[in-house]
């Protein structure tokens, strides 16, 4: 079977438009992806250059001539969906490490007007160093030479700006990364010239990407290339549904040129915390939430959740009844309390995604603080609008306090146990606050309700995890503290079926 490149699969050619800093899954299945249904159309005629900032070479993309495959598979709107796309929207990648110079040339492209980039959360900190380093380390570093670059070359000219949309997930990232490379600027003495172009001609765009894009299993990959009829070593599985949201005014919508009536999936707006909400609250809070349980159940995957009768059961009701009428909608059509059910439904559907191995353990990590970014408001947003206790955000509290209960730590790591049917299964808790509660738990006794209840009451009173105390909500601590008592005597399978009868 032949590898997949532009001898057996010619395509067009286009002018280098963007820049990518990235190789990852996400970049190509959403981003990049996007790029190449709009060249497909005659809408954007444009290709991106991607550099690759890790260490190690790009032979993955020159063996295949930057070529790659996009498999959509999964439910939208009750409907199976499976289709392929070849992606030849990248021209070239570019090692930073070995061409660096190279990227630099790159700046000085009078076509040149986007700039993409997915590292990673901790990748938009500011770092203080040398943007003159053969390359700088940081990306805010390398971005800011690549800037000055263009500066340079056109001569601080407002029509050769740039619009820069960092995609990482990260709160306000355009703001995060525009103040990171204001600051090396200043560090490494660039000027007031270019501080002024750097202020009034680079739009820096917060955005909020939503999509599952994964590497498909090995078996899944040669199913895959038998179907198609080649090998792909960059093959990318991801799900129907996706949005790209962009901080944006009508610069930035005439530079992307990409993103028109014809792609809903792109919203560029001057405000995209609706979507921002949106997602935190109903996609990510249900993951928050439901994880523990379904991984004390047994359960490894999200679909696993949702195959499960009881558990899908308990996802659905918690995410439609507890936490969709708590998210803030702004009340015109494609912002209103209609649009978030919606969403939410289509977030089910994804959830029972059975191409998607999207695991519980990844979704785990640093749950703490995701539990405060995600949900606190919610609890508080319930409160408010009720007055009651929400008895099913409870139940998942109380399940994710059970899964931190560390029983070991080994050089730093701290483990839990969980009994599956016969056998132990042991698992890492990545958290940092593991340490916390590995402390805490050592003053329960399981079969004391009462060193329960002043458990959770240390727990939920912490206003350095929570930023508020918890237990001043009426009921809920009490709440919190007889679903753990139930958990630790029942079991996560009992306990769920009543909650849920």
């Amino acid at each position: 079977m032949s590898k997949l490149n532009r001898s057996t699969h010619p395509a067009p050619t286009f002018p280098e438009k963007i820049l990518q800093f990235g190789t990852g899954v996400l970049l190509r299945g959403l981003p990049d992806y996007l790029v190449q249904q709009a060249n497909a159309k005659g809408h954007f005629n444009g290709s991106i250059v991607v550099v690759k900032s890790t260490d190690g070479d790009t032979n993955e993309f020159s063996d295949q001539d930057s070529l790659y495959t996009v498999a959509v598979q999964g439910v939208q709107q009750g409907k199976n969906v499976s289709e392929t796309t070849v992606v030849s929207a990248i021209s070239r990648v570019l090692a930073a490490q070995t061409q660096w110079n190279e990227i630099l040339v790159l700046a000085r492209n009078p076509k040149l007007q986007i700039i993409i980039s997915n590292t990673t959360e901790v990748g938009l900190n500011y770092t203080e160093e040398s943007i003159f380093q053969h390359p700088p380390q940081s990306f805010p570093a390398k971005l800011t030479a690549f800037l000055y670059e263009r500066f340079r070359s056109v001569g601080g000219s407002k029509a050769k700006g740039l619009v820069v949309i960092p995609t990482e997930l990260v709160t306000d990232n355009g703001l995060k990364l525009r103040e990171a490379v204001e600051k090396l600027a200043q560090f490494n003495e660039l000027g007031k010239l270019f501080t002024k172009w750097l202020k009034f001609h680079v739009r820096f765009c917060n955005s909020l990407v939503d999509r599952i894009v994964t590497r498909p299993a090995d078996e899944t990959k040669q199913a895959l290339e038998k179907e198609l009829g080649y090998e792909d070593d960059l093959l990318t599985v991801t799900e129907p549904y996706h949005l790209w949201a962009i901080e944006g005014d009508d610069r930035v919508r005439q530079t992307l040129e990409f993103a028109g009536p014809g792609t809903p999936q792109i919203i560029i707006d001057e405000d995209i915390n609706f979507y921002k909400e949106r997602k935190l609250r109903v996609l990510n809070g249900t993951h928050t939430l439901t994880m523990p349980l379904g991984y004390l159940l047994g359960l490894e995957t999200v679909a696993d959740e949702m195959q499960h009768p009881t558990m899908s059961k308990f996802v659905e009701s918690l995410m439609l009844n507890e936490i969709v009428p708590t998210v803030p909608d702004y009340g015109i059509p494609g912002m209103d309390k209609a649009d978030i059910v919606q969403f939410a439904h289509d977030v089910l559907d994804r959830f029972r995604n059975p191409y998607l191995d999207h695991l519980l353990l990844n979704i785990s990590l640093q749950e703490t603080a995701k539990m405060q970014a995600r949900n606190v408001d919610t609890i508080l947003r319930y409160y408010e609008q009720f007055n009651s206790v929400p008895k099913l955000i409870s139940l998942g509290f109380a399940a994710y306090l059970l899964f931190m209960k560390a029983i070991r730590q080994e050089g730093g790591q701290f483990f839990g146990e969980l009994s599956v049917g016969d056998g132990i299964v042991t698992y890492p808790i990545r958290d940092e606050r593991a340490g916390y509660f590995y402390g805490d738990w050592q003053t329960v006794k399981e079969d004391d309700y009462m060193s329960v209840l002043a458990f959770v009451k240390s727990v939920l009173s912490d206003k350095s995890l929570w930023l508020t105390d918890l237990t001043a909500l009426p009921g809920f601590m009490d709440s919190v503290a007889e679903n753990l008592d139930a958990l630790l005597k029942s079991g996560a399978e009992n306990v769920l079926s009543k909650a849920i009868a």
